[in-house]
């Protein structure tokens, strides 16, 4: 008798399947603690300190802001999880230009208005090699303040058109 062939496997998101493994483990010890971002990079908190985010330009970063979804938190690049927000650097128009300036006017607005705290993702890094964190204040999202702004949208894979 001759064995049958395995029925292939279904190929598995990997984005999918890492948010379903974040959901097994915070229904089992409980969400993840925030990591206070108060004057120290995301993977040393707790020096004490403050920051002040400005524009990134070229040349070296450090503590700046990229554009409505990414910035430099002292050496680390930080993509803010969960928000998608229009493109200045590639941008496919210049209604995506100009949305992408203001939102990115607005998330350096909201970093330097006072302590932050960023929040694990469901990974932790995103394709591109950024920390991936949520970012809030006083358990407010900054990403979804800027949804509520119209300035960025919640992330769902792909890129939205901003045109």
């Amino acid at each position: 008798m001759v064995p049958s062939a395995a029925a292939p496997t279904a190929w598995s998101d990997p984005w999918v399947v890492s948010r379903q493994q974040r959901q097994l483990l915070e229904a089992q010890e409980g969400p993840p603690a925030p990591i206070a971002a108060t004057g120290s990079a995301a993977s040393a908190p707790g020096r004490g300190g403050s920051f002040r985010f400005a524009s990134c330009a070229g040349g070296a970063r450090y503590t700046c802001v990229v554009d409505g979804d990414t910035f430099w938190l002292e050496g680390q690049k930080i993509r803010v999880a969960d928000i998608d927000t229009p493109e200045i650097s590639s941008p496919r128009c210049d209604a995506e230009f100009q949305l992408g300036q203001r939102a990115k006017q607005r998330m350096q607005q909201l970093l330097n208005a006072g302590p932050i705290a960023l929040e694990p993702a469901d990974r932790a890094t995103d394709r591109y090699g950024r920390a991936l964190f949520r970012v809030t204040r006083n358990g407010t999202s900054l990403g979804e303040t800027l949804v509520g702004e119209g300035l960025a949208v919640w992330y769902g894979g792909g890129k939205p058109n901003w045109c």
